[in-house]
């Protein structure tokens, strides 16, 4: 049996995670919702981060929190196309914001595409593109298989080759 790893204080824990939470629900629900469902997100992890026992995988634990909330602010209705805004303070890898606004084009298809996905697939191609996470990490996000992730991924990048070649006749 593996020995459990020691859970860090919550104010660890969130600076550690914030970033790549915030990039993750900038990238999934947009920027003006994005503070919303950051402030949902973490208030359920302090809620339950008492029960936690085991103090491995914090990251993944945190994102499927992010993914749900996301969900559930998609599900709700709520949706609206990325901006070069929204785009630009996704950030790079390391939840690091910035980037070059220049290269995204507001009017690009492929963004309004992605916010008129569905909820699930929607958070599956932000996990896998804008986040670069595995198969098996988009899986453990949004709790669920790896088969359904890769089925999520592969549904919505489908819809988005549909929009983009509708877009160019």
């Amino acid at each position: 049996m593996t020995p459990r790893a020691a859970i860090p204080p919550f104010q660890t824990f969130l600076e550690e995670h914030r970033s790549i939470v915030y990039r993750f629900l900038r990238a999934s629900v947009g920027v003006e919702r994005a503070d919303d469902a950051f402030q949902e997100t973490f208030l359920a992890a302090l809620r339950a981060y008492p029960s936690l026992e085991d103090g491995r995988n914090l990251r993944g634990w945190v994102l499927t929190i992010a993914t749900r909330k996301a969900i559930d602010a998609g599900r709700a209705g709520r949706r609206r196309a990325l901006t070069v805004a929204d785009v630009a303070a996704v950030g790079d890898a390391n939840g690091q914001v910035g980037g070059e606004p220049e290269v995204f084009d507001a009017e690009d298809p492929v963004w309004k595409a992605v916010s008129s996905l569905p909820p699930r697939q929607r958070a599956a191609i932000v996990h896998r593109y804008v986040l670069d996470r595995s198969y098996a990490e988009v899986a453990a996000a949004m709790a669920s298989t790896e088969e359904a992730a890769r089925a999520n991924v592969h549904q919505g990048l489908r819809k988005l080759k549909e929009v983009v070649r509708d877009e160019d006749e």
